[in-house]
């Protein structure tokens, strides 16, 4: 049984197509909080919704110079400041079992990175916050592997669960997307989402970090969009070459009205033929 999952004001999972979108990490607050205003104006203007997304603690880089965020205590500050000021539901990654308890009494969704999602003391108290969680699937994992992280969650007394791809690895310092994956996830009986900018990300590809393609961002974007998902994630900053993390998998955020504007008109599209072929409000992925 397919169950969407509410957070905050919006519904992932109900037929919309929703975003979440911010820059990978927390830089200072006045960027963060430059973004956040930005992007709900964009989501105000194109009618989408929107989860507001960054990073307090990037825990898992490549190099142990890496620039890893404020942390904590002073990220959670800003986040509840974005949250205050825009009302725009967020979301942030948890690394730790000890993270779980302050990062919820901020957070609407909790997040479990890629590289944690089969720590099951992490996911199982993250599920027994109260919070929805967003179980981002390993490049390492196949899709169906999704299901016991899954059922740790669910057994945990997750209130939600969102399941979000960001592609597996083919090879060295590469990822790709197998988009019979979303369908597969989304067969787990929740809403889906694909992570558009992880997804073109060079792990490790520069040494000492990680590069990216994202002139390839708009286009996974519009496929997942055709395949059905339930999200699209993006990485976004205003100057995306001067970013402390993932830049170079990050969209500009001058593009992201239009861009968004595309996808939603692609849902709507895709949603209809859907609906005069007989499949009323069944997507693609998963159905």
């Amino acid at each position: 049984m397919f169950q969407p999952v509410r957070i905050g004001k919006l519904t992932l999972g109900d037929g919309q197509l929703a975003f979440i979108a911010g820059p990978c990490v927390i830089e200072s607050a006045a960027l963060t909080l430059e973004v956040a205003h930005a992007l709900k104006e964009a989501a105000r203007e194109v009618g989408v919704p929107l989860i507001f997304k960054a990073s307090y603690d990037k825990a898992n880089r490549t190099s142990l110079s890496s620039f890893r965020g404020p942390g904590l205590e002073a990220g959670l500050e800003i986040l509840a400041r974005v949250r205050e000021e825009t009302g725009l539901p967020v979301i942030s990654d948890v690394h730790r079992v000890s993270e779980v308890a302050p990062a919820a009494r901020v957070l609407d969704v909790l997040q479990i990175p890629a590289f944690l999602c089969r720590q099951t003391d992490l996911i199982v108290a993250a599920a027994q916050s109260g919070r929805p969680l967003n179980l981002k699937k390993g490049q390492f994992l196949a899709p169906w592997d999704m299901g016991p992280v899954v059922e740790k969650a669910t057994a945990g007394g997750a209130t939600g669960v969102l399941l979000t791809e960001r592609g597996s690895s083919f090879g060295y310092n590469n990822l790709v997307v197998d988009f019979r994956g979303l369908a597969i996830m989304r067969g787990l009986g929740w809403p889906v989402v694909l992570d558009a900018t992880h997804a073109v990300q060079l792990p490790g590809g520069q040494g000492s970090c990680s590069g990216g393609q994202r002139e390839y961002v708009p286009l996974l974007a519009r496929a997942g969009v055709a395949a059905g998902v339930d999200g699209i994630f993006m990485e976004v900053h205003p100057e995306p070459e001067r970013a402390l993390c993932d830049g170079p998998n990050s969209l500009p955020l001058a593009m992201v009205p239009a861009l968004w504007r595309e996808l939603r008109d692609l849902h709507r599209f895709c949603r209809s033929q859907r609906e005069a072929e007989g499949g009323g409000e069944a997507h693609a992925a998963g159905r």
